[in-house]
């Protein structure tokens, strides 16, 4: 008879081990992110000195005399060897200074936290389309390997891979704002909604909600469904794609047929064994997902008019404001390695095998 503190005992080492796998693959991360932050500073650093872009001019002006332009290169450091200005770049970064925006003549933090929960909320809603519809699709595919119900999926996801984003961003302001009237047009609010609810996430939807505007609510969600619907069918091509590639892997596998072959039902066997050995990868291709949509929405917030963070450095690269530009580059990279970092954490919490690496 086994005694009440060896039960305990037992009990608590899946616990204890999976913590202590935690632990260990966190520490392992936050030296990799170190590393690659370094690298990041540096690539960003150089980009921003062969760039065709002159931030003295962009900041003096083109008639500004020689003398304002020779002060104005030694103030902002630009008469130092480059080591030295990628030290000062580099410490003034991790301090979060990036400099001032030409356009703004404000912070480029303070401009990247404004324009950035706008981006994050549409990445958000885009990536729960891609992740609910995708992962079925590709689940659906691959058990009808070759069938019709396959040769729809794989033609839905070609589309997506093919088709411009700001192509279908005007098609379907044409189609569901113009002609049929079911969304709302660009912008994240109507103007007599402006200023109704006080920023506290930044996303209006959230906000209008801890707010009880409900009404804010349902205009801002109706402005956000359409560009959010466009990425999100992007990320739902590659999601479904990519799903379908590693359930055709696990249906090849023995157990498989061992299972079916004891009796189980196939729904079981595809939906909870097959399925729950693919979420390893599924956790990276996600994570990657959020980071493109993150990155890749520049086109398709300036279709829509999204005042985010894609929105922000457009107009910031055709102003010639090298800070900004440089900013929101960094602010990309920073999600990126937060994103491989979360899904490294996330790797022992969904593959109990992945606790004893």
């Amino acid at each position: 008879m086994t005694s009440p503190t060896t039960q305990g005992a037992a009990s608590a080492a899946p616990a204890w081990g999976l913590a202590r796998s935690v632990a260990n693959r966190a520490a392992r991360s936050l030296l990799s992110v170190a590393l690659t932050f370094l690298g990041l500073t540096c690539v960003t650093f150089f980009i921003g000195r062969v760039i065709p872009i002159d931030p003295v001019l962009a900041i003096v002006g083109d008639k500004a005399s020689a003398e304002t332009y020779a002060r104005v290169r030694a103030e902002i450091g630009l008469d130092l060897p480059l080591p030295v200005q990628y030290w000062r770049y580099l410490t003034k970064v991790l301090h979060g200074d990036f400099g001032n925006s030409v356009i703004t003549s404000r912070p480029v933090l303070h401009d990247l936290l404004q324009v950035f929960p706008a981006t994050l909320e549409l990445a958000l809603l885009a990536l729960l389309i891609g992740v609910v519809a995708g992962v079925p699709m590709g689940v659906i595919a691959a058990t009808h390997r070759g069938r019709w119900q396959d040769q729809v999926i794989r033609f839905l996801s070609l589309l997506g891979y093919s088709m411009p984003v700001f192509w279908l961003g005007l098609i379907g302001l044409l189609l569901f704002y113009a002609k049929l009237g079911w969304v709302e047009g660009p912008g994240r609010l109507d103007v007599a909604f402006d200023d109704i609810v006080g920023p506290v996430t930044g996303m209006v939807t959230i906000d209008s909600l801890l707010a009880g505007e409900y009404e804010v609510f349902w205009n801002a969600f109706w402005h956000l469904l359409l560009p959010a619907s466009i990425l999100g069918y992007l990320s739902l091509a590659y999601v479904a794609r990519m799903t379908r590639s590693f359930m055709l892997a696990q249906l090849r596998q023995e157990y498989v047929l061992a299972t079916l072959a004891k009796g189980l039902s196939p729904w079981r066997v595809v939906w909870v064994h097959a399925l729950g050995n693919v979420w390893v990868q599924l956790v990276t291709v996600i994570a990657l997902t959020f980071g493109s949509l993150l990155e890749g929405a520049v086109l398709t917030e300036t279709v829509f008019a999204w005042p985010g963070l894609g929105l922000y450095m457009k107009n910031s690269l055709f102003n010639a404001d090298l800070n900004a530009v440089l900013g929101a580059t960094v602010l990309v990279g920073v999600v990126y390695i937060g994103l491989n970092m979360i899904s490294d954490l996330i790797y022992p919490l969904v593959d109990p095998r992945a606790r004893d690496q």
